[in-house]
């Protein structure tokens, strides 16, 4: 692969972050949350090992939310009408989004709510 198609790959990526952000209320939520973690992450110095755990559970939601928007997209293009299967799977795809945010979220207080008790 030449460099410019890897150049390519990396710019149509972009604009697909780019576009989820612009029009996905969950994506902004979840950028937004990801921010506010690696400030407080920041703020509490924690350990590198918790922040690869960290990364890589923000790096899990984002995934998740973009490949459930992905999927919610094809569904409604392929599938304008209301359908049942279609219906289950953009539940489906939300439920993974919903698993890999509350088992971020369940780390999230394993890692942070000791150093925040530790605060007062």
């Amino acid at each position: 692969m030449r460099f410019k198609n890897i150049f390519k790959s990396f710019a149509f990526a972009s604009a697909g972050i780019s576009s989820a952000f612009r029009s996905q209320f969950n994506m902004r939520f979840h950028v937004f949350t990801a921010l506010a973690v690696i400030i407080a992450s920041s703020y509490f110095r924690i350990a590198p090992l918790e922040w690869c755990i960290v990364l890589f559970c923000i790096g899990s939601v984002i995934s998740a939310e973009l490949i459930n928007t992905s999927i919610e997209m094809n569904v409604d293009l392929a599938m304008p009408e209301q359908n049942q299967k279609a219906g289950m799977a953009k539940d489906i795809a939300a439920a993974a989004v919903l698993i890999a945010a509350s088992v971020s979220a369940i780390i999230g207080c394993i890692i942070f709510v000791p150093r925040i008790i530790s605060l007062f």
